[in-house]
């Protein structure tokens, strides 16, 4: 079977996870459409076009650090001799289990009036939001990029090192044009992230959109002007993923051999090993150090006051259930996408994947509310049940995993699915015998990223689940938002403690 044909199966698969994921936008079509004129008036304010441009800029302004941080990174963790690599490794990715809304209170704590370390004023508003975001964003990058540079061909690069050119040299012209797909797949996680974060920028007192979004939820007088305002961001997301497309299309990624499975010849980074191992170390500081830190302090007085050690049990042993099953699910709904995208592009292609990406750049909670709409009203037998739980977080996270395994597939070689076609194998044999296990790198980087992120989720647990289903992202909201920082230490902690060992085995592994 030629590759350039689709197959209707595959197309009927992909196009049935994509309106699985859109419901959130149909909900977002029945709201305006009930009232028209209402939700234009909410547009058309010029409060609404200022919050657009602040968060497009803060949007802009973080995918930019966390893209040449994440592939600074990524580069000196996986093809040099930094001292340490497979440590460092799983310490700079570490970052991306801390929610962004802990990690604000953290640093407020550690920087803002009365701090625990010191004082400064431009923690609060755009710096202050941009710094935050940035550390607890990057590993979004980090992680395809890092699992990109795994599968090059080194062959390439020690020809370019041979000519004489160097390191800088042979990563800018040869190893950086073959990174496009996996950094651009991150740079759009990075940005749609910004865009619909909530809990951050509250804390940090920045005026972006998401917030007018979500305080007319709050209300629940204006549901209509907040879903206008929530179709804005669809329309913001849709141009980031044309140009971020449009990148993908003019850097094709797909190899066209099969290349080797050694390893690369890890680069000697010489005189500047010292700097290199003081600017790793020094990211680690600022993105964990401090909130760990804190965190460990606030536990201190926590401990004195007598714990409840079953709650907090109960609620990991629920954050691993559910994250655990949604990365599953994810992967499962996400293989036809991304099957369809790396091998058979064009426009319905390219429709399909805009659909697929939609839930991401959703606020949480109108995803949430979206589903709530659809639990009462067309399956209320799975309202307030776990599978509701978890087929939100797959329509929000879904992106998370398409990226990785998307990019994982265009590195599959052509010519060994063709020879395994040739050798009398049927496409679904050679899926499972050779594509698959090729791909199984961004696979399980897909997965981790969902699983990472589904952990720490907040307003999709808090508005369908089950009475009672408490996960540690809920607990240490309640703490929190009481002003109980030293209370949700623990539950923070312990948040780390069950993300961690998924993400040293997908990172720290050889």
């Amino acid at each position: 079977m030629s590759l350039r044909r689709t197959p209707p199966l595959l197309l009927l698969a992909a196009a049935l996870s994509a309106a699985a994921v859109a419901v959130p936008l149909l909900y977002l079509v029945v709201v305006v459409a009930d009232a028209p004129d209402q939700a234009w008036e909410a547009i058309w304010r010029s409060r609404t076009a200022e919050l657009a441009a602040r968060s497009v800029g803060l949007a802009v302004a973080v995918s930019t650090t966390a893209t040449v941080l994440a592939v600074t990174l990524a580069w000196l963790t996986t093809r040099t001799d930094l001292p340490g690599r497979r440590v460092w490794a799983v310490l700079v990715a570490l970052p991306l289990v801390v929610p962004s809304y802990i990690g604000a209170y953290l640093f407020v704590s550690a920087l803002g009036p009365g701090g625990l370390l010191i004082q400064v004023e431009w923690i609060y508003g755009f710096w202050g939001t941009w710094m935050v975001l940035t550390l607890f964003t990057y590993p979004l990058v980090l992680l395809p990029v890092r699992a990109a540079l795994r599968k090059l061909d080194p062959a390439l690069e020690e020809a370019a090192r041979g000519m004489g050119r160097s390191a800088v040299e042979v990563f800018r012209t040869v190893t950086l044009p073959q990174l496009v797909p996996a950094i651009g797949a991150g740079v759009l996680l990075v940005a749609l992230y910004t865009l619909a974060e909530f809990g951050a920028v509250s804390i940090l007192r920045f005026d972006s959109f998401t917030r007018v979004i979500y305080q007319s939820y709050k209300a629940s007088f204006d549901r209509t002007g907040a879903a206008a305002l929530a179709s804005l961001l669809v329309v913001l997301m849709l141009g980031l993923y044309a140009l971020e497309s449009r990148m993908r299309s003019r850097h094709s990624a797909t190899r066209s051999s099969p290349g080797t499975a050694r390893r690369a010849t890890p680069v000697p980074l010489g005189r500047w090993k010292l700097p290199a191992l003081g600017a790793v170390g020094a990211v680690v500081s600022v993105a964990l150090l401090i909130p760990v830190g804190t965190l460990v302090v606030w536990s201190g007085r926590s401990v004195a006051g007598d714990p409840d050690w079953a709650q907090i049990t109960t609620a990991a042993g629920n954050s691993l259930l559910t994250a655990a099953l949604v990365a599953a699910a994810a992967v499962v709904v996400a293989l036809p996408c991304a099957l369809l995208s790396s091998r058979y592009p064009g426009r319905v292609t390219r429709g399909i994947e805009a659909l697929s990406s939609s839930g991401y750049v959703l606020p949480g909670i109108v995803v949430a509310l979206a589903l709530v709409f659809v639990g009462t009203r067309v399956a209320p037998w799975a309202y307030q049940t776990v599978f509701i739980v978890v087929f939100a977080m797959v329509v929000h996270f879904l992106p998370l995993a398409l990226g990785s395994m998307r990019t994982a597939l265009l590195q599959v070689p052509r010519s060994v699915e063709e020879a395994g076609r040739a050798a009398g194998r049927g496409p679904v044999e050679v899926w499972a015998t050779i594509t698959a296990p090729l791909a199984m790198g961004g696979t399980l980087a897909g997965a981790a990223l969902v699983f990472l992120t589904a952990v720490k989720e907040l307003p999709t647990v808090i508005l369908l689940a089950p009475t009672g289903f408490d996960t540690l992202a809920t607990t240490i909201w309640t703490q929190t938002n009481a002003a109980f920082f030293e209370a949700g230490a623990i539950p923070a902690l312990a948040l780390l403690l069950v993300s961690a060992p998924p993400l040293f085995l997908l990172v720290g592994r050889d």
